[in-house]
């Protein structure tokens, strides 16, 4: 059995060495980096990576959000929020993540005061609509967000959609619709 390949990538060394009492992991799959991260470092290491001289990931590419339910490895939590940087003037890609394990049942709408995240938007303010999508389809809230509302769905929507104990078919959401046609507009 081969042994596993040590992440080689710059940046893994350059953030220990940032922060040195701080926890890590770190994973390289098909040459993209990831950089796992504690929820209560995220903030902190999130700035360090856009304004460091070292570093400087001066565009949030994208941020998601995965639900781990009945994943067949053992993740570090049930949910995970990644975060996309990239680095224009080395054309460096880089990713951030972060596990969430929640303290509530999470087959409804109730809020888990362990499925909280630093908002990154004072940093790359691009992030609030990426992260508005991740509340509104996983139900993970993003404290000092400056409009934390849902985006795809609306306000009173009774879940969260990506969630992998939601069912496939709704909870009779379709069967509430008011039909709307032509004349209604």
């Amino acid at each position: 059995m081969a042994e596993p390949v040590k992440p080689d990538h710059p940046t893994f060394q350059i953030v220990k060495d940032a922060f040195p009492g701080k926890r890590f992991r770190a994973t390289e799959f098909r040459g993209q980096s990831t950089l796992i991260v504690e929820p209560a470092d995220l903030h902190e290491v999130m700035a360090f990576l856009r304004n460091d001289p070292r570093t400087v990931y001066n565009f949030l590419s994208d941020v998601g959000g995965i639900d781990y339910l009945n994943y067949p490895a053992k993740p570090l939590g049930r949910f995970a929020v990644f975060y996309n940087l990239i680095a224009f003037d080395r054309d460096d890609r880089f990713f951030v993540k972060v596990f969430l394990d929640p303290s509530l049942p999470t087959d409804g709408i109730t809020e888990d005061p362990a499925l909280y995240l630093d908002s990154v938007t004072d940093i790359w303010p691009g992030a609030e609509w990426p992260e508005r999508e991740v509340f509104d389809m996983y139900g993970i809230r993003f404290r000092n967000h400056p409009d934390l509302r849902r985006i795809l769905t609306w306000e009173d929507y009774p879940a969260h959609p990506l969630r992998k104990d939601y069912p496939l078919r709704g909870r009779g959401e379709r069967e509430q619709y008011k039909v709307v046609d032509r004349t209604d507009a």
